[in-house]
């Protein structure tokens, strides 16, 4: 009996939250492709969320059809004319009459096939930029000012001469107005020096120090490897409040927030790739049904938070140049526009099966990771 319970706890607290989140960001995400594809007049045979045997669908006055698949692993819309759900040109191309081609994807104009492939991508970012707004717009913007309230001992800002009351006005020459902006500015930053300048009196100081590299563990046990320079703000200090914002405000915060996750996804990859941060921080599927169900356990708020960021990293995924997504039928379309003629159907193919190895490659060491992870 406690095993049945502990089995039903596991697919309500986890599985659940998960599949609601990832179908909801794949339903938007397809959507996207969808809405695009329509308005540039290319047939849509299929609109699924998830992959595999139908569960539920029906078909629309289009012919479209819609419906719900078994594995909840992602979702596709398969234009008129694809071989298959990537999108590939299939063959009966050469049967068809120029009418019938103009609404396929592959026979489109060009910058409608490349207004629809990206407006997948567009849509997931979009999403999130609402999510964020209607949290801000609801709950205003917690926010404290960027004050040393304590300088840990041993750590780089004590090293470079911080001292508590400073005022940090800067870091690199970018303006901070509040502690988050240090924050998230450091933490992807780890061994890179750093110019802070701050504010001590009535005089400006130039300070260099090179952020640590730390691992640290969250509420949940998650470690994760930072950057940090050893300070601390509190309540006095920082002034810790909630700015009330406007509509316009809240999405002009959305669109930060956004941005935020974009340029920490792309800093992370550089630090990978230079050393200065671990790939083992690359998570799958299994890492998402762990994040999905710890959220859950903060309430509705915390899950929203998640599905804008989880959002924000399926738009960047799919703008990867790698041909199997959304990224790779962008390239051969910006291919095409300089020789003035598409990519040979051989080459798309080659691109295409390398695209599918890249992306398997990358399923398998996430998953691994996240393996790792569960039993480290």
């Amino acid at each position: 009996m406690d095993q049945i319970t502990a089995f039903f706890g596991f697919l309500t607290g986890y599985i659940l939250p998960y599949v609601i989140i990832l179908s909801l960001l794949v339903f938007v995400h397809e959507m996207g492709h969808y809405l695009a594809g329509r308005w540039s007049g290319i047939r849509i045979l299929a609109f699924s969320v998830g992959f595999g045997p139908e569960l539920v669908g029906y078909t629309d006055k289009h012919g479209t059809r819609w419906k719900i698949s078994a594995i909840p692993l992602g979702g596709y819309v398969r234009f008129f004319g694809d071989a298959d759900a990537a999108s590939r040109p299939g063959g009966e191309l050469e049967g068809l009459s120029p009418a019938e081609r103009e609404q396929t994807l592959a026979g489109a104009r060009l910058w409608k096939r490349a207004i629809t492939v990206a407006a997948g991508p567009i849509a997931n970012f979009v999403l999130a930029i609402v999510i964020f707004a209607a949290i801000f717009g609801a709950y205003g913007k917690p926010v404290a000012d960027p004050v040393v309230a304590e300088v840990k001992a041993e750590s780089a800002a004590e090293a470079a001469g911080v001292r508590p009351g400073d005022l940090l006005i800067s870091l690199d020459g970018s303006k901070v107005e509040t502690f988050d902006d240090v924050v998230r500015y450091i933490t992807m930053r780890p061994e890179i020096p750093v110019v802070v300048t701050v504010k001590r009196g009535e005089n400006l100081l130039d300070l260099e120090m090179v952020p640590r590299r730390t691992v640290t563990t969250d509420r949940f046990g998650n470690k994760m490897e930072v950057g940090q320079i050893g300070i601390v703000t509190n309540k006095d200090s920082g002034n810790f409040r909630i700015e009330p914002l406007s509509p316009l405000q809240a999405v002009g915060e959305g669109f930060r927030q956004t941005w935020h996750i974009v340029t920490g996804t792309v800093d992370y990859i550089g630090n990978m790739f230079a050393g200065r941060m671990n790939a083992d921080q690359l998570g799958g599927p299994v890492r998402v049904v762990q994040a999905s169900g710890q959220m859950a356990t903060l309430g509705v708020l915390a899950l929203l938070n998640l599905a804008a960021v989880l959002s924000v990293s399926l738009g960047l995924l799919n703008l990867m140049p790698v041909p199997v997504l959304d990224g790779g039928h962008l390239v051969l379309y910006a291919l095409e526009a300089l020789r003035g003629k598409p990519v040979g159907a051989a080459a798309q193919e080659i691109a295409f099966r390398i695209g599918l190895a890249m992306i398997l490659s990358l399923m398998v060491f996430a998953t691994w990771n996240d393996i790792s992870r569960l039993i480290g």
